[in-house]
């Protein structure tokens, strides 16, 4: 459990400095003081998700001019605003936010949230956070009552969404709800608490991809980890130097134990899994309001290393557009795009220097020493994602090789692409085929990952298209959609050679070896009614 995210849900925040006293102990600096191990800029170098190399030549990716969010019950400080911030600190957000007004000085300035907010953007050149130069808006909720505070929470989440023009690409949340502060009935996680639903209607109404802390279990805190259109991300830790084994706080989606903070097990009520991917959250060196550094490990600091890298990925989509690229595209900013990106570009087995398992860069290996082939993902054409390890390990640098190729499809398309599709391009057509132009190598892994979104819509009582106190959300039944790899002559779907069939995922993952050389397909199956997907694949060209 990350002992932070915890703190901050129940009211408590870490390392706080202000006038309304939220606390005054980082737990996080309560942990053994060991230089040697604090992994800030480990986890941002090759050894955690290789975004460093990113920054410098000849790429140049730094997260400038992309705008990032971030809701939690405090906030950073900010230089000319709070006494504590002081110029040219490490940690320097665009704006701040209490709930959907601008700040006061001094109020609600905490700890945590400066700890998770370095790790997207802090500038201290020996812990360099993901996106330097990306552009943070941070919202506080304030002081928690005793009652839930999701309307709160749902209200800061959308004021951040509309910041920098309505254009904010992934919104951070490192905390979260306890089904025992939900106010429904008997409450879930059906992903229809109104935070849930909130996230899911943001994320489809401004753009933006919500990218969420993974905690259930123990943690006391699931909501809105039900969500269905963000990314919910565990947190690993390293093994010989490297970030290659999912820490064992981690309760994955299908958690044994159950909080004494809850009123029902939290897991994903049916079979639903709830993490899409893992990133470094173990020992990370973290930068305090006051521009000390402390360690600190949890979830909480596993999700904005995915953040950071959605702004370095979105300033590429930028330049690519600027520049005219061939095969760039403006649907390169949708978050579906992003989510299917980054999923299917992370690390599962590491490569042998072949190719044959699309240069991943670590085997990542769960609590018991098993890695993504062990798990029933691997094996059930039902299951899309493993239930500690999602699709595997954020790889920032895999993300920026999966993206870069740009929007290709359907029809003949290259090794490694992807595309966005808003509704079915053939009239009456009920799929689309994807075929790979040159054929691929007996062997070698292909992985594609199929991603849509759930729709929800607002119950806008007074009309005014926007989120208010006191409104709540409806949800659409979940549309399913599924993905085959086929030979490239077949029509049949049971001639598949591996597929991806759930029945309750807005998302569908295939990591499979290729049988033999030759051509091959990937084919979208969708509902009759329009359903916007983004597709990415990555495979590897027969060799001569």
């Amino acid at each position: 459990m990350d002992e932070g995210r915890r703190r901050c849900k129940s009211g408590i925040g870490l390392g706080t400095i202000s006038k309304t006293a939220l606390g005054i102990v980082a737990i996080a600096g309560l942990l053994p003081v060991a230089r040697p191990v604090w992994a800030l800029a480990t986890s941002v170098a090759a050894e955690g998700i290789d975004a460093l190399r990113l920054h410098e030549d000849p790429y140049y990716l730094t997260g400038a001019k992309i705008a990032i969010g971030q809701v939690e019950i405090g906030r950073p400080g900010q230089f000319g605003l709070d006494k504590l911030a002081y110029e040219r600190m490490p940690v320097a957000v665009g704006r701040v936010l209490w709930l959907n007004q601008w700040a006061n000085p001094d109020d609600y300035v905490d700890g945590h949230a400066a700890n998770v907010a370095s790790v997207m953007i802090s500038q201290d050149k020996r812990y360099p956070g993901v996106a330097p130069d990306a552009l943070l808006y941070s919202a506080a909720i304030g002081e928690l009552g005793e009652v839930s505070s999701q309307p709160q929470e749902c209200l800061a989440a959308q004021a951040v969404a509309t910041q920098n023009g309505g254009d904010v690409r992934a919104i951070n949340f490192s905390f979260g709800e306890p089904l025992s502060r939900d106010p429904r009935d008997q409450p879930r996680l059906d992903g229809d608490a109104l935070l849930t639903q909130c996230i899911d209607w943001s994320s489809r109404v401004h753009q933006t991809l919500y990218v969420v802390a993974g905690n259930q279990g123990m943690g006391g805190i699931p909501i809105p980890t039900d969500n269905f259109n963000g990314i919910n991300v565990a947190y690993s830790r390293r093994v010989e130097g490297v970030f290659r084994k999912i820490d064992f706080a981690n309760l994955g989606s299908e958690p044994t134990l159950r909080s004494p903070r809850s009123p029902g097990t939290e897991t994903n009520e049916g079979p639903r899994r709830s993490i899409n991917l893992v990133a470094p959250g173990s020992q990370i060196t973290l930068i305090d309001p006051d521009g000390q550094t402390t360690p600190g490990s949890g979830t909480s600091f596993a999700a904005p290393h995915v953040v950071g890298t959605v702004a370095l990925l979105q300033q590429l989509v930028d330049r690519q557009l600027r520049a005219g690229v061939e095969h760039s595209s403006l649907e390169g900013r949708h978050p579906l795009v992003m989510k299917a990106v980054l999923l299917n570009s992370a690390d599962k087995l590491e490569d042998e220097g072949d190719g044959q398992r699309l240069g991943m860069g670590r085997t990542l290996l769960d609590a018991y020493n098993r890695n993504w082939i062990d798990s029933d993902a691997y094996r059930d054409r039902a299951i899309p994602l493993h239930q500690d390890l999602g699709t595997g390990h954020l790889n920032a640098y895999r993300a920026y090789q999966q993206l870069l190729p740009g929007s290709w499809g359907p029809g003949g398309v290259p090794a490694v692409g992807w595309h966005y599709s808003a509704s079915p391009e053939q009239e009456g057509a009920r799929y689309q085929d994807y075929r790979f132009t040159d054929p691929l190598q007996a062997g070698s892994y292909l992985s594609a990952t199929l991603t849509w979104q759930r729709q929800v819509n607002l119950v806008d009582s007074n009309d005014n298209g926007s989120y208010d106190l006191g409104e709540g959300f409806r949800a659409a039944p979940l549309a399913n959609l599924d993905l085959y790899l086929l030979p490239t002559d077949a029509d049949d779907l049971s001639q598949s050679v591996w597929a991806s069939t759930s029945q309750v995922d807005s998302v569908e993952h295939i990591f499979y070896p290729i049988p033999k050389t030759g051509s091959y397909k990937l084919r979208v199956v969708y509902p009759p009614s329009a359903q916007p997907y983004a597709l990415a694949w990555w495979a590897r060209p027969a060799q001569p």
